[in-house]
Formats: structure tokens, C-alpha cells, sequence
């Protein structure tokens, strides 16, 4: 096996959560961006208002004092640019300085809104260094040229801590998320090795292998939940199907035994042609058995296979049960019994009719064999809630109800010598048959004897 470090780069999960944790990333950028933008789009702001402000102050002492009053009120500002960072330049019409705290006119162009952003040196005793300024430039009369502006140090200043502050928080988050991711995924990858473990020792053939549940309810204990459940299924399923294979190989291998003993007799013998006939006709009835036995497995596969439900046609239940009773009446009247049929009114389903005649027969033929003599059989039909029910009744010995779910599976027996005549089949092929034709097959007790009702729904599904 891979160590799990590989497995866990390779897998689905980690890839899932490498995608989950780019995700998280991608949106955490978006409100990052947001308050940076914000942050530094506030202090610009500030910085232009407070250059307004001082525009407004100038402007005023220009208008009111002349030239003079103004480079007096640039030099008073000027002693005071140290503690608040303002720019300022007068000059000529040649751009020569006249006042203020700055040695030349900046070599940038100013933009549409007449903003101009430059580098400057910064004062002595503060580092030195190139710095930016931001100011606005104004054409006083064409004689001079004023620019009133601010020293952005302290807005760089902020937009690079925020910047490393919002960086550092984005790494930390990244990190600890993928951190998260590799121990999730570390996690779920395990409670997977579980499931592919108990998978390969089942493989191997350790059939009553089963996934462990933590009981905590999770995804994963349902997963395994279903996949015990399944298991146990396929176990009982294959313990079913060895079941069947014995039993088919000991009602066949009996039939098949007697008959060839009987011929083998009769040829050894040399009997006459009567004893002859006599042979032949009893092996011919053994091997109508067989065909019957072989028969019924057919009908039971197709009917569950669902083949004949495109043969489908609309079949008269009341006329079905009609030739039933008729069929079996005379066997009934030998074993001193009586049998009756009702039916309250036609119900006409669509069906295969044989099929369905196969299965009331089935039911029919139990209830004969079964009841004792003088007993009573009924045949009954009824339309109920939407469907039409088949009721057949006896007074026989019944079926004890831990067994009546067993009687359906093929080929099962109540008694366990297998002495008494029959496949085993018949409840099989009636359950089959209502499968089919998506109805129900119940055994209630009758009190004495077993009450079988097949309901099959009287309008058929799409």
C-alpha cells in the first residue's frame, strides 16, 4: 500500500478541498480589496480636502493683499509644512521660485482635474529618500504660477501596513485552511481505507466481513449501514441459492434415480409387453414431473424477468376463477371435499392470462391437497379499493406464520423429508406472478386452515 501521504496528494478529497480552500481565497479577496481601496481612498481624500482648505486660505490673502500678501502667507505655512507636510511654490512667469518650500517646479503634467503627482526629497533628519507629493498648480494673471500641495508619506505609509496587514491575514487564512483540508482530508481518507479494506478481505473471501459504523450518524455510517446491508443481502442470497441447488439436485436426482432403476429392471428381467407398457407409462410420468419441475422454474424466471408483460392483454378474472373451479372440482368431489367459487361481478385486468391461470391453479391445487377429506375449498373473487382479489381458502392444517414468508422461496418445503408429492414451486411461481402484475400475495390463517389472497391492481400502470 501507498504511504498515505502520496494517497492523500493523489486523491479526490485533497483535491477537493485544494479547490474549496481557492474558493475561500478567491472571496476573501474580494472584501480585502474592498477595504484597502476604501482605507486608501479615505485618506486621499483627506489630503485633498486639506489641500482645498489651503488653496481657499491662499486664495483669499491673494485676492485681499496682493503678491506680497500672499508670499507672506506662503512663508507663515511654510515655517508650519515640518508638523503638517504642506507643499508650497510660487514663482514667476518663468517659473522661477519667488516663496516657498519647494526648489523647483515639478516636470509632471498635471491631469485633467489639474492634480499633480511628483517626487520630492524629503527634509533632512527624516531619512532622505525620494518621496511623492501631491499638489494642485493655479496661473495667477499670467504673471505667476502657485502650487499648493502635501507631502503622501503617511499615505503610503498607511496603504503599505494595510497592505502587509491584509497579506499576512490572507496568508494566515490560506494556511490554516489548508492545514484544515490536509486534516480533513486525512480524516475522511482513513474512514475510506476502511471501507476498501473490509471491501478486499470480503473479496478474498471472508464473507461475514462487515464495514464498522462509528455511530455517529454521519454520511459515512449510512454508507456503511447500506453496504452491510447489501452484504447481508448477497449472504443471504447465496445461502439461498446453495439451498435451491440442493434441493433441485434432491428432487430431481430421486425421479431421475427411480426411473432409471425401473428401466433397468425391465430390461433385465425380459418381462412381457404388459410389464413393458407398465414401465414405460411410469417412466413417462416421471418424466412429465421432471418437465413440470422444469416448467415452473421457466415460468417463474420469465415472470420475474418481466418477458411476457408485452404480451399483455385484458384478462376476465371472474371467467379465469370460472375454469379453475371447474378444473379442480372433480379431484375435490374424489377426496369427498367441497369446493365453491364466487365471484361479485367481472374484473378485468390487463395480464398474461396463462400465467396468472397457472398461479390460481397453484393456489387451488394446494387447497385440495391440503384440505382434509369432507373438507371445504373456496374460490372467491371480489373487486376492493381499486383491485381485484382472488381469495382461496381451505381447512387444512394452514401454515404457521413464522413460515409463510419461507413457503415463497423456491423449491422450500414445511416438511423436511420432501416425501410428499410436489416441487416445492407452486407459491413461487403465484408470487412471481404478482410481481408481475404489480400486485400482492398474503397468507392469513382461516382458522382452520390458510386463507391466500392475490390482489392485483385492476387498472394497469404505464
Amino acid at each position: 500500500m501507498r504511504p498515505i501521504s502520496h494517497r492523500l496528494v493523489r486523491s479526490s478529497i485533497f483535491r477537493a478541498a485544494l479547490v474549496y480552500i481557492c474558493l475561500f481565497g478567491a472571496a476573501v479577496l474580494v472584501p480585502v480589496g474592498v477595504i484597502y481601496w476604501t482605507a486608501v481612498g479615505s485618506l486621499t481624500r483627506q489630503i485633498d480636502a486639506t489641500i482645498e482648505a489651503e488653496i481657499t486660505g491662499l486664495a483669499e490673502q491673494f485676492n485681499e493683499r496682493g503678491v506680497l500678501g500672499l508670499i507672506r502667507a506662503i512663508q507663515r505655512r511654510t515655517k508650519r509644512a515640518r508638523e503638517g507636510r504642506g507643499l508650497y511654490l510660487l514663482t514667476d512667469a518663468n517659473y522661477a521660485p519667488l516663496a516657498g518650500n519647494l526648489s523647483r517646479w515639478p516636470d509632471v503634467p498635471p491631469d485633467e482635474q489639474g492634480w499633480i503627482t511628483f517626487p520630492l526629497e524629503n527634509a533632512e533628519g527624516e531619512g532622505g529618500g525620494i518621496n511623492l507629493g501631491r499638489a494642485r498648480a493655479f496661473d495667477l494673471g499670467g504673471w505667476y504660477h502657485l502650487l499648493v500641495g502635501h507631502d503622501v508619506r503617511e499615505r503610503l505609509f498607511v496603504a503599505e501596513e494595510i497592505r502587509e496587514s491584509l497579506a499576512w491575514g490572507i496568508a494566515a487564512a490560506i494556511v490554516l485552511s489548508l492545514i484544515g483540508g490536509v486534516l480533513m482530508s486525512r480524516k475522511l481518507l482513513g474512514r475510506v481505507d476502511v471501507i476498501n479494506d473490509t471491501s478486499r478481505e470480503i473479496m478474498a473471501g471472508d464473507l461475514g466481513r462487515r464495514v464498522p459504523v462509528s455511530g455517529r450518524g454521519d454520511e459515512f455510517d449510512q454508507l456503511a449501514g447500506n453496504l452491510n446491508a447489501m452484504l447481508d443481502q448477497i449472504q443471504r442470497l447465496l445461502a439461498g441459492v446453495k439451498q435451491v441447488s440442493d434441493n433441485i439436485a434432491h428432487d430431481l436426482r430421486s425421479p431421475l434415480a427411480r426411473l432409471r432403476s425401473r428401466l433397468e429392471v425391465t430390461l433385465m428381467e425380459a418381462p412381457d409387453p404388459a410389464a413393458y407398457r407398465e414401465a414405460i407409462e411410469r417412466s413417462i410420468a416421471e418424466a412429465d414431473g421432471l418437465l413440470k419441475t422444469f416448467n415452473a422454474l421457466l415460468s417463474i424466471a420469465q415472470a420475474e424477468a418481466g418477458a411476457p408483460r408485452r404480451d399483455f392483454d385484458v384478462v376476465d378474472l371472474s371467467a379465469l376463477l370460472g375454469d379453475v373451479a371447474e378444473l379442480y372440482e372433480p379431484l375435490a368431489e374424489a377426496r369427498g371435499q367441497t369446493l365453491t367459487a364466487t365471484a361479485n361481478g367481472r374484473a378485468e385486468i390487463r395480464g398474461d392470462r396463462d400465467l396468472l391461470f397457472q398461479a390460481v391453479a397453484n393456489l387451488a391445487d394446494n387447497a385440495v391437497k391440503f384440505a382434509p377429506e369432507g373438507g371445504q375449498v373456496g374460490l372467491a373473487l371480489a373487486r376492493e379499493a381499486g383491485e381485484a382479489r382472488v381469495t382461496v381458502t381451505d381447512d387444512g392444517p394452514g401454515i404457521p406464520e413464522a413460515a409463510r414468508e419461507r413457503v415463497l422461496e423456491r423449491f422450500f418445503r414445511l416438511e423436511a423429508s420432501r416425501s410428499t408429492p410436489g416441487s416445492g414451486l407452486g407459491l413461487s411461481l403465484v408470487a412471481a406472478a404478482a410481481r408481475l402484475h404489480h400486485g400482492k400475495l398474503s397468507l392469513e390463517d382461516n382458522a382452520p386452515g390458510l386463507r391466500v389472497r392475490l390482489s392485483i391492481p385492476l387498472q394497469p400502470r404505464a
